[in-house]
């Protein structure tokens, strides 16, 4: 735990302005650019994190103490490895860095797993040995990138192949040598991207061992990580992350959730034995799926998931929450964009009482925190702040944010509202309208509103 001074700056601590800075670990720190705090100690670069936090946010309240890592090395479960050639036809491995179209030769990375990085030299050795080749965007060529995926509490590793193309000389041998190196590897895929793309994965994957997937425990549950899976990066931080938010929640078991941007289903998963019902909203299709068979492979009987936009869903529950459709808590953990206008609005229209905004970017959080907590009479206030280091050695903070529901003034409330309309006893009713139109896109999601809430708009107690 980092413990930061008890009076708070608003001005961020810069770069060169730390106490001092210290020898960089990584050779090619300068030239890869992913870690951007190497030249700082662990402990200073927190106190940096903390400030940038302050600054954006310290407005609403106190910032709690950063939560940093006692071994913060080696802690990425997800390894992604670019491959080329050069002038001399010599295959390389490392980071690709896009602006310059050139690869950055990184054997072993210092933020990522340990093991991963083996198997990363070992296919480019195989490469050589097999006279294959790596590819490149003026010759074409064979292997393209390699996706390591490692669940740390199992030891599953996966290792996604991604080729230039679909001819793969001598597949079986290839593989069957590889996990001779490495026979802790679980699954080998194999995907085409052939395209001119900044897509890592092609649209159609082949299992070429195992089963096409890992399993991780995370939060006393069990999740199933596809190659194209959203899943933290950070698997002890993540759990530091979750416990926080649900704990910031102050669940008693009478609630409905509402999981947005759910992924997998992590959270809402993890939140469910605290809640009376779980609801997780997430656009792509392959998490649902994923957080589908989470939910049953865990037993877990109190958890719905729905493939749609989380605006377009929350709008379409807030047009039927006088039917009994109440969120009382939302997760939210959007993109690094933040949430759409869209979908604040909607919250602003649902008015579940509390909020437990996850950020993996303090700058978007604080923007979309202005609409749902900034203003006169706010409809939300602000009750904790929580900075988290999931992302050792980087620039980049996670945070936490809870936010009650205002309680409105007396001159608000809807009874006072009622005995003042109730004084123009004269005023005439607007008439029904008897126009029938389309249904909105938004009543789309109707049914499944009444599927997880019951037909009459109350909760359905069936499992």
């Amino acid at each position: 735990m980092f413990d930061h001074p008890k009076k708070q700056s608003a001005k961020p601590a810069a770069h060169n302005s730390v106490s001092r800075p210290v020898d960089v670990r990584c050779p090619v720190s300068k030239k890869c650019s992913g870690c951007q705090m190497q030249n700082l100690t662990y402990q200073d670069g927190l106190h940096w994190k903390q400030a940038q936090v302050v600054k954006l946010l310290g407005q609403y309240g106190r910032v709690q103490s950063i939560i940093g890592m006692e071994n913060p090395t080696h802690y990425r479960n997800k390894v992604q490895v670019a491959f080329g050639m050069t002038r001399q036809h010599k295959i390389i491995s490392g980071v690709w860095q896009s602006k310059e179209h050139k690869i950055t030769v990184v054997d072993r990375c210092i933020i990522e797993d340990s093991i991963a990085s083996e198997i990363a030299i070992t296919v480019r050795k195989l490469l050589s040995a097999f006279k294959m080749t790596a590819w490149t965007e003026q010759e074409g060529g064979f292997l393209r990138h390699l996706l390591i995926r490692r669940g740390f509490a199992t030891g599953q590793i996966m290792v996604v192949l991604v080729a230039g193309t679909p001819v793969f000389p001598s597949k079986k041998n290839f593989v069957a040598a590889l996990l001779r190196a490495h026979p802790e590897i679980t699954t080998v895929v194999f995907t085409v991207n052939g395209s001119d793309t900044n897509l890592l994965l092609g649209d159609r994957e082949e299992v070429l061992y195992g089963k096409g997937y890992i399993e991780d425990v995370l939060c006393g549950l069990t999740f199933r990580i596809s190659p194209k899976s959203f899943y933290q990066v950070n698997p002890v931080q993540t759990e530091v992350l979750y416990r926080t938010a649900i704990d910031f929640a102050g669940l008693t078991g009478n609630e409905t959730v509402l999981d947005a941007y759910c992924g997998i289903g992590t959270i809402g998963l993890a939140a469910a034995s605290e809640a009376r019902r779980v609801i997780g909203v997430e656009l792509n299709a392959d998490a649902v799926a994923d957080a589908q068979k989470n939910k049953r492979q865990n037993g877990i009987q109190n958890a719905s998931f729905i493939c749609a936009d989380a605006g377009e869903y929350l709008t379409s529950v807030a047009e039927q929450q006088q039917d009994g459709q109440k969120i009382n808590v939302l997760f939210m953990d959007p993109p690094r964009a933040g949430a759409s206008r869209e979908f604040l609005n909607a919250v602003l229209r649902c008015v579940p009482e509390k909020i437990v905004y996850i950020s993996c970017n303090p700058e978007t959080q604080a923007r979309d925190l202005k609409q749902l907590a900034g203003g006169r009479q706010p409809a939300y206030r602000v009750k904790k702040i929580q900075p988290v280091d999931m992302f050792p050695w980087t620039h980049h903070v996670e945070n936490i944010v809870l936010l009650e529901r205002s309680v409105p003034k007396k001159e608000d409330t809807p009874q006072n509202k009622h005995v003042q309309s109730s004084d123009h006893k004269h005023a005439q009713p607007k008439p029904k309208s008897v126009h029938r139109s389309r249904p909105s896109r938004r009543s789309q999601f109707a049914d499944r509103n009444r599927a997880v809430f019951g037909k009459s708009g109350k909760k359905s107690e069936k499992k």
